[in-house]
């Protein structure tokens, strides 16, 4: 009894070790950004980016414009049907692989180490970007796994990465929404079930000049 005791106290300090929290700045909510109109004019996608890593205000403005809590409700800047709140949102570095908490506004640590590669699959520029963002669809969270469902996940996924898309353009960042990548390999390193699907990436960076 007694080793199984020591045992269980070793793994439950492994397991504390692994999953770092780290919390965010406050979202900027005075943040100088361009207009609305001109955000959509500036709107392009870019795969070239500068190798500076995101300030930590920049990486909390992204992800609260992404999917952040914008209400004392629960409720996020990017609907999703029903509330569901079923995008999960996960942010790769040179340096580990992080889940977003938007009530938290905080990064929960999900593996160690540099996996952009996997989120390249073969388009390397990619693995230029400091940090890339994947939108994961779990549909046990949206409780049913039918077409119709699918096609609603989908809807809010594209919210999720439209988000991105226009921060980036009116906060002077460069992003491109992308498909590609190695979905089973995401899969295995993020713990997935087979109802929780990769959907879509944004590679985010400065730009390169």
């Amino acid at each position: 009894m007694k080793k199984l005791s020591l045992v269980t106290t070793f793994l439950l300090m492994g397991i504390s070790c692994f999953a770092q929290t780290t919390k965010l700045p406050t979202p900027d909510m005075k943040r100088q950004t361009i207009s609305v109109m001109e955000t959509y004019k500036q709107r392009k996608s870019v795969r070239e980016y500068s190798a500076k890593a995101l300030s930590e205000q920049d990486l909390s403005d992204l992800l609260w414009a992404a999917q952040g809590q914008n209400r004392e409700d629960g409720h996020l800047t990017s609907p999703t049907a029903m509330n569901r709140q079923e995008i999960r949102l996960y942010v790769f570095t040179e340096k580990s692989v992080s889940l977003y908490d938007p009530q938290a506004n905080t990064l929960t640590q999900v593996a160690s180490g540099d996996h952009r590669g996997i989120m390249a699959s073969g388009q390397d520029f990619v693995k230029n970007a400091p940090v890339v963002l994947l939108m994961v669809a779990d549909m046990d969270k949206f409780r049913s796994n039918n077409q119709h469902a699918q096609w609603m996940v989908a809807v809010d996924t594209g919210i999720v990465c439209e988000n991105i898309n226009l921060f980036c353009s009116a906060a002077g960042l460069c992003t491109v929404p992308r498909g590609t990548m190695d979905s089973k390999a995401i899969s295995t390193l993020l713990g997935l079930n087979d109802n929780q699907i990769p959907l879509i990436n944004n590679p985010v960076g400065y730009p390169s000049k």
